[in-house]
This record gives C-alpha cells, structure tokens and sequence, in this order.
C-alpha cells in the first residue's frame, strides 16, 4: 500500500486543474455578480448605495429603505449573453516530452467559445413599519454563472464545464434615526453549489508514475507497461468531475447622510462568507489506465471531496445629486477583498489522495461608475452610466480557462415606464467591453501549456416590475 505523500504527482495530475478557479464571465470582478437590480443596469450601478429608488435597495444598502414609503414588490431578471472565444497562440505539450525545450504547437485542439448564456433574478419586498422603522427581505445571487467549453478544445486539460450557483437570502431592517440619517443591518444566508469538470490526459500520468521514484513496481507502472498497454501521452484521455455545496452566514450594513435636500451620501458594507462545502469527486478512467490501476494502486476511484472559499467582503461609497427634479447625478467607488482568494484547497477521504491546492494570488481590487437619471415627466424615466471593473487576476501566468478575466468598461443604458399609481416597468441594457486577455496556464498534471488570447464581451438585458402596495 503506498503512503500517502507517495503518489502526490498523481493526485496533482488529476485533480489540479479542477481548482482553476470557479467559474467565468460574472459581471462584476471575479465571479461576482452585480446585476442585483433592473433599474440600477441602465445607470451602470453608479450610486447604488445612495439612490435608493425602488427595493433593490436592500442588497446595495439596507438604509434606502427608509427612502421607500408603505410596501413595494420588486421582481427582476437579467438575461446575460458572454462572449469568452479563445484562440491558440502556440500551446505545448510538457518540455520533457520534447527534449526539455517547449515546442510551441504542439499541443493539439481546437479554439472554442466558453461563454455561456444565463439567466439571473431578483426578488426584494420592503414594509415601512412606521415613520422611523422599515423592515425587507431580497433573495438573489451575488456569485456564480458558468462556462462550458467542447471536450476536444485545446485547453480540455485545465477546463470543460464550471459552475458556480449561489442562492442569497437577505432580510434586512433599515431605522430613521435622524431626519438626514439612516441606518440599515441585513442578515445573509447564502447557498453554493459548485461543479468543475476538465480532461485528464492519464497517458502522461502513468509516464509521470513510472518516472517517479521511491514507487513500488508493482503495482505502480514503468513505463514499458504504460507503452504496452496503449496509456501513452495524449492517446489515454478520461474526465474527471468535482461537485459540492453548503451553505454559509454574512450580513450588511449601510448607512445614508442627506447631506442637503438635493444630496445624499451612501456607504454599504456587504461581509466575507465562508463557505465549506462537502460533495463527490468522480473519474472516468479509460480502460488502457484502469488496468493498471487495477493491479492495486488506490487511485482514481470515486470519493467525497471538501473546499473551503472565502466569498469576498465588499466596501462602496455612493453619492446622489439632484440638480433638479428632472436631472439626477450618480457616482460610486467600489472595493471588493478579492486577496481573501489566494488558493483553493481541495481536501478528498481518499487516504490515498493529498490535498490539491491551486494557486489563484488575485487582488483587491477597485469599481468606478458615473451615471445619470432625466425624468422628463411623471410617465417616464431615462438612464445612462459608465463603468471602469478592475480585475483581480494580475498576470497571464494566474489566469484560467475557468476565470480568463480582465479589465472591464461598461456603457449602459435604460428606460422606466410608469405603468399606474402603484406600478412600473424598467429594462436595462449595458454592453462590457473586455481588454484583451492573455493566458499562460499550466496545467498541473500534466505540465502541458496552455498559452492563447481571449476575445471576450459581454451583452446584458435587464427587465424589472415594481409593484407598490
């Protein structure tokens, strides 16, 4: 029986790239979404601490709350259309494989898209319990989407399908305390559930194993077996799976000063979550590997699996200003705690099978939005924003198939119709414009290469009901 530490390139080899990262293409930096309100897309989410306009409110800053007279309704969703195409500039195979010198090419595939379409909503109600006290409660998702890329793509090793799903209950109560200031504390209860999925090329692990040593023989291969039984490098590819979910705690706070009667200050704090998530990881082993595997090696087989991730804390400062009552001014700053996501430890009740860790090294990083709102009459309003998204993955060699992020600027437009006394209608559309993106990630089983560019843009539609009881 071989020792736990003994088959750690084994372990590194199939499981590695399945902690690149947990999705890509939210909207926000990183894997964070911010389409959290139909109203406040068209403005590109500038101000959305201190807007407070409808019920949306409670997940930007509980405070607005009490800017929201008797109860209101509001039901959102985003359609949201990714763009994510990847093209090959000279990705190779391990070194070691040809002679110790990389040759650029050499690992075969084709380009694909990994962008996925998605859908995202919202739902918030808000209740004024009396003239200090409101009371709310928004269910939304404030992490996720996903990516799915073709099993034959170049870059099949480091990624296929990533998912990443919260669901966020949010109830919240915001006071009056004085005629210019309000207070506001939510609660969250946040689920996750997450699926990574990528090849395994299990021809260059069973090379790997029959080059390592300290392994006995048998059952571990040399690499004549691997030759003999056909599980050669790039010719004995299987898949491997890991799938989890939990459900973790946070809370917000937020307070406005009406500075004026014409502006306002808001500051919005949204806490870490910690989230440990329990679940499955799964092989399918071609049978040139199974073989061997069969000898006795306790690998590969299907076990439980446990991660640990930070869910980053969040810091804005809004600023509203009414130059009059037709003209509106937004602005926000937005800080998001992404150095919190340094690694991702995947831990498996495998004995046989170490920990995997991936380094993931992002950064804090910084949201800048400039918008304005023109209500032309009491019917109809309209909405315009820009929006600068830093991303949190600072060179090439950090980048993942699963999270090929970058710098972002956003143009967003909008429309608000009001439909009675006690309803409207807002739609929403901005379009992101992505800077080029370079990727140079090493897949860690294998040491194959993985070096290319991504042509990413993002399209989203916004439709929100708000309904005032």
């Amino acid at each position: 029986m071989p020792t736990k530490t003994s088959p750690r390139l084994l372990v590194t080899g199939a499981i590695a790239a399945l902690t690149a990262g947990a999705t890509i293409q939210a909207q926000a930096s990183g894997f964070a979404i911010i389409e959290q309100s139909g109203s406040g897309l068209g403005n590109a989410f500038a101000g959305a601490a201190a807007v407070a306009e409808d019920a949306s409110t409670i997940y930007f800053n509980p405070a607005g709350m009490t800017y929201l007279p008797g109860s209101q309704m509001v039901v959102a969703g985003h359609l949201i259309l990714p763009k994510a195409d990847f093209s090959n500039k000279g990705s190779y195979i391990n070194p070691r494989m040809t002679g110790g010198t990389p040759a650029p090419g050499s690992l075969p595939g084709f380009d694909t898209d990994g962008g996925k379409n998605v859908v995202v909503p919202n739902f918030y109600f808000s209740y004024q319990v009396d003239e200090r006290l409101f009371a709310g409660v928004g269910v939304n998702a404030p992490f996720g989407l996903e990516t799915d890329y073709s099993e034959g793509w170049v870059g099949r090793y480091h990624a296929l399908e990533s998912t990443m799903m919260t669901l966020n209950i949010n109830p919240s109560i915001a006071w009056k305390a004085t005629d210019r200031l309000s207070l506001g504390v939510g609660i969250s209860a946040q689920y996750l559930d997450v699926t990574l999925s990528n090849a395994v090329d299990f021809g260059s692990v069973c090379m790997g194993l029959a080059t390592k040593p300290g392994l006995p023989r048998p059952p571990f291969p040399t690499a004549a077996d691997c030759t003999l039984a056909g599980a050669t490098p790039l010719q004995a590819d299987g898949k491997a799976k890991v799938s989890g979910s939990s459900w973790g705690w946070g809370f917000n706070l937020g307070a406005i000063w009406q500075i004026q009667d014409n502006t306002r200050l808001g500051l919005a704090y949204r806490s870490m979550i910690k989230q440990d998530l329990e679940g499955r990881a799964e092989f399918t082993v071609p049978a040139s590997f199974q073989g061997i595997l069969n000898r006795g090696i306790p690998m590969f087989s299907d076990t439980d699996a446990s991660a640990s991730v930070d869910l980053p804390e969040t810091l804005s400062l809004s600023l509203r200003h009414d130059f009059n009552p037709q003209w509106t001014l937004l602005a926000d700053a937005t800080w998001t705690h992404w150095s919190r996501f340094d690694e991702l430890r995947i831990e498996y009740a495998n004995p046989n099978q170490p920990d995997t860790v991936q380094p993931e090294n992002w950064k804090n990083t910084m949201r800048y939005s400039l918008g304005a709102i023109y209500r032309p009459n009491a019917t109809w309003t309209f909405r315009g924003g820009l929006a600068y998204d830093e991303t949190p993955i600072d060179k090439d060699t950090d980048r993942t198939p699963r999270i090929p992020g970058n710098d972002r600027t956003w143009i967003a437009l909008g429309v608000g119709y009001r439909i009675s006394e006690t309803m409207a209608l807002d739609v929403g559309y901005a379009h992101l414009f992505v800077d080029d993106t370079k990727i140079d990630a090493l897949d860690h089983s294998t040491e194959h290469q993985l070096v290319g560019t991504y042509d990413s843009a993002v399209d989203i539609l916004s439709a929100q009901l708000k309904v005032n009881f």
